[in-house]
Order: structure tokens, then sequence, then C-alpha cells
């Protein structure tokens, strides 16, 4: 069981900035193709599906976490599979947030030298968003959470901004609605894993709420927000583009913006690209520090020296994705493997958990 000090807790209404952070990031940009190619003009229905699925694991992971009170999903691996399996267990999900994280930073820099700075050298991009992890994340769990805080509201513009391409849509494109069958929209679900995933996070975060009753309302109202988001970028995608060009544009999000024209500025896709980097910043740290609890729980080491070493270890992971085709590939991979850790991996460890806990019961 976890003693956590209560200078370390945080409100449980934060969860709603925290929740609503790690979903949004670098897969706005793009997530509409691919789930088009599945669910054609129905997609907005497979979002709908995605987030079902989100707040059905949302109470299952609640209902494990309350079964230990005052412990993280690491202790309850350590509880549930033994000293050895336990930490093999947490292994995997260090190497899991590692490879989310080398995703995020990649596709950010790959977006970065595609856009605006087509001649810069990918590793000075890499090592200037790695230096901003390192610095927020030394200062502590609360100084990562007053990032998600603040950087909640400074995209709030793009919302506004997104709305002016709706002058040029076409509501027809959304026609005929329900004309794809069931495993069409399940498949479009399925493709949304990767950019919906993060609320899991509440696994490691649990034992620094303070009002442990009302975590639970705030996760679910962060999940509905950033359901909310990624239907309204999806309905305007659907009506601005035609099927055709939907399944051909790799960043539905950006040539959105960059058809844009404001009278004080020119490119304003350009700007929203460099705007990016504090949407992603709290999702980098807050992935980082969940891969630090789970280290810490195998070796005993402070902040610092694991921010260092995990950084570093990022910076050589970046260096030997070298192609567009490997990145597609670690992203795929990714996205498979976050479907089993985070969609089906918590009702098997619930289950363990409750049969266990009814054994010791009696």
């Amino acid at each position: 069981m976890l003693q956590v000090n209560s200078t370390q807790k945080f409100n449980a209404f934060l969860l709603f900035f925290i929740i609503s952070k790690v979903q949004i990031g670098i897969g706005v940009y793009g997530f509409q193709s691919v789930i088009y190619k599945d669910a054609k003009q129905d997609s907005w229905i497979s979002i709908i599906i995605s987030f079902l699925a989100a707040h059905i694991l949302v109470v299952i992971i609640f209902k494990t976490l309350e079964l230990y009170k005052s412990d993280d999903i690491y202790g309850i691996h350590l509880d549930l599979f033994g000293k050895f399996l336990g930490n093999f267990v947490n292994l995997i999900f260090i190497v899991y947030y590692g490879l989310l994280f080398t995703v995020i930073i990649e596709n950010f820099t790959e977006v970065i030298v595609t856009w605006v700075f087509p001649n810069l050298n990918p590793s000075f991009i890499v090592i200037t968003i790695l230096l901003l992890v390192i610095y927020a994340f030394t200062g502590g769990l609360r100084v990562i959470i007053g990032l998600c805080f603040l950087c909640f509201f400074f995209p709030q513009w793009m919302l506004v901004i997104l709305l002016y391409p709706l002058e040029f849509a076409n509501i027809n494109y959304l026609f005929p609605i329900f004309d794809n069958d069931i495993i069409s929209l399940l498949k479009g679900a399925y493709s949304m894993t990767l950019t919906i995933v993060g609320f899991e996070v509440i696994n490691v975060l649990y034992p620094f709420v303070k009002e442990k009753k009302k975590a639970k309302l705030y996760v679910h109202l962060g999940l509905l927000y950033t359901l909310i988001i990624y239907l309204f970028v999806m309905l305007i995608s659907l009506t601005f583009f035609s099927g055709e060009q939907l399944e051909r544009v790799i960043w539905a999000t950006l040539s959105l913006f960059s058809i844009i024209r404001l009278p004080f500025f020119e490119r304003i896709e350009i700007f929203t690209v460099c705007f990016w980097i504090i949407i992603i910043l709290p999702n980098l740290c807050i992935f980082a520090w969940s891969a630090y609890r789970a280290f810490k729980r195998m070796i005993k080491i402070n902040e610092k020296k694991f921010i260092l070493i995990f950084s570093m270890i990022i910076f050589i992971g970046t260096l030997l994705i070298q192609t567009q085709m490997q990145l597609e590939e670690i992203s795929t991979f990714v996205s498979q493997t976050s479907f089993y850790l985070v969609f089906t991996f918590p009702l098997f460890v619930y289950l363990i958990a409750f049969f266990k806990k009814k054994i010791i019961k009696r």
C-alpha cells in the first residue's frame, strides 16, 4: 500500500483536465483518414463507440482500484502476480509508455519538418522537446498537473478557428447515415485506439487524489469533453472533404487550418503546428511519470536520475527510426499493444483481484 504525503495529493476536479489533455495530442492531426477507411461517412459513430468502450473501461479500472483503496496498478500487479511476474508486467508498462512517448515525439517532429522547417535536423527538435520534459518533470507531480491545467485553456482558440471551414461545408457528405455494417463501425472504433489512449493513467494517479469518491465523476467528464472535441473535428472534416479526399489526406486537421486566411495572419497552420508543443508537453510528462512510478517499484531511483536515463533512451530510440515506413510500423505496433493493455488487460486484472478478495474474505 502506498503512503502518499498530503502535500503530494491534488484535488479530484483536476482529473478532468488531466484526462482531456492526455487524450488530445498528436492524433488530432490526422485521425480522420484512418477511421474513414473503415467506417466511411459513419466515422463519427465509430468515435462514439470507442468512447463508450473507454467509459466502460474506466468503471472497471475504478472497481479494481477501490478494492485496494490506496494503491496504484503497479502495486496491484505485485499483489496479484507475485514479485517476479508482477515486476515483469510492470516492465511491460514501462516499455509501453516509452514507446508511446517515442511515437508522439516522432510524429510531432515529422509534422514540424514537413510543414514548417524542412531543412531542420529532426534531432534538434527531439532534444528541444526532451529538455522541456526534463524541466517540467523534475518539478514533481504537482507541477505536471499544473501544466495540464494551464495547457488545457491555451489551445481553445483553435476550436473557434475551425468553424471557418463550415463556410464551404457540404452536409450531403454525411449521408446516408448508418449505411455501414457493425463490423465496419467496430473496425473504425478500433482504429481510434492510439488516438484516445491515455485515460489509463488514472491507474497511477489514483493514490494521489484527495477526494477519491469524486474522482470517477471527473474522469468521465474528461472523457465526455474529449469525445465532443473529436466529434467536432470529425464532423467538420466529413462535411468539408469528399470521401476520396479524406482517404488520401494525411493530416486532415492541418489541411483545414491551411485554408483559413485571417487579416492579421496569413499562414495560421504554421503557427498551429508550432503551438502544438503546448498540447503534447503535458502528455509526454504524464506518460514519463507513469513509467517512473513503475520503475520505482523495481529500483529505488529519484525523479531526476530517472528522467535523464529515460530521455537518453528515448533519444536513441528516435535515432533508430529513419523512415516514414518505420514510424508507421511502430505506430501500428503501439496501437495494437494499447488495445490489449488498455482495453482488455484491466478486465483480466479486475476479475483476478475480485475473486482473490472474495477468497480472502471467506
